[in-house]
């Protein structure tokens, strides 16, 4: 069974191709990856040339697709915060349907983050005790506190970096005043999470994929890491702090390991990140590969989680 699974996000559009491996999981045919960055001119609206990018984005996505031979019925696509938040969302998603043959799916934040856990089960090996998955996105931020049985408790919040980064970082480097205030705007703003991880703390936090995944090319030794996770220690993450948040976008250009689509905003992620261990007490941290796409596919290949 060959299936498609589409994640549309607020900064990138992926595209996985799978196909059942016989023994309850799937093997990856191909995968395609696109920055799109719909928020650029705000989440609240798809800019013009955001909105073009989006389109051609799926016409890239559906020559793939017909290539592999996949029908539109056996595609699945889901947008995420700015398909579910921009004013023009629903042309987007019309214009979309005409192109891949399927209406893709605006998801609330919940079954995001949902799927989200499903996909981290696959790829992470959880220690004993419960962990914090975060999942840090353009337009929104989801965080679930879980074990690899049970979801204890879980939401979606519009903190993505698109949104930080058009608010906040205004100056070549970051200032330490505007460091300031995205600490204070997200201490108001997770709100709920703070009280849920005093319900429920969490040693170990979990970072799925996006800005996980340049830590994990600072911090980490490719050819030693397995190839799902990565494991850190809070303390080596200081020093690629300071480094990200002390540089300049050229200097961010200059810099081999970081992709070309996260110079602008990783600075104000890894603020997002340190508050995040700070003030959840983090000891740990894994890296995770797989996230929602991937969740997607356990859904169709493995079912529940």
């Amino acid at each position: 069974m060959r299936t498609a699974v589409l994640d549309l996000g607020t900064n990138t559009f992926h595209l996985l191709i799978a196909e059942s491996d016989g023994a309850g999981g799937w093997r990856m045919l191909a995968k395609q990856k696109i920055y799109v960055k719909l928020a650029e001119e705000g989440i609240q609206r798809i800019g013009n040339a955001a909105f073009e990018r989006g389109l051609d984005a799926l016409r890239r996505f559906r020559t793939e697709m017909d290539a592999a031979g996949l029908a539109p019925d056996r595609v699945r696509a889901f947008g995420t915060a700015a398909l579910r938040t921009s004013e023009n969302a629903p042309e987007f998603l019309d214009l979309a349907e005409a192109i891949i043959g399927i209406r893709p799916e605006s998801i609330p934040g919940d079954r995001e983050a949902g799927l989200i856990h499903k996909g981290v089960c696959q790829a992470v090996p959880f220690p004993d005790n419960r962990v914090l998955i975060m999942d840090i996105g353009g337009g929104s931020v989801e965080f679930i506190i879980a074990d690899r049985k049970q979801v204890y408790w879980q939401k979606s919040f519009p903190v993505g970096v698109a949104v930080l980064w058009r608010a906040w970082h205004k100056h070549d480097p970051i200032l330490p005043e505007e460091i300031v205030q995205v600490e204070t705007f997200l201490e108001t703003a997770l709100a709920d999470l703070w009280q849920a991880l005093a319900q429920y703390p969490c040693p170990t936090l979990v970072g799925a994929s996006g800005t996980f995944d340049v830590i994990d090319l600072f911090l980490l030794d490719p050819a030693a890491k397995p190839d799902l996770y990565g494991y850190i220690p809070v303390p080596d993450f200081y020093p690629l702090y300071e480094q990200l948040i002390q540089s300049t976008l050229a200097e961010r250009r200059a810099m081999p390991r970081l992709p070309d689509e996260r110079i602008e905003m990783v600075v104000v992620a890894v603020v997002l990140i340190r508050k995040v261990l700070q003030s959840a007490g983090i000891r740990e941290i894994y890296t995770s590969a797989y996230a929602m796409k991937e969740g997607m596919l356990a859904e169709i290949f493995i079912g529940a989680v």
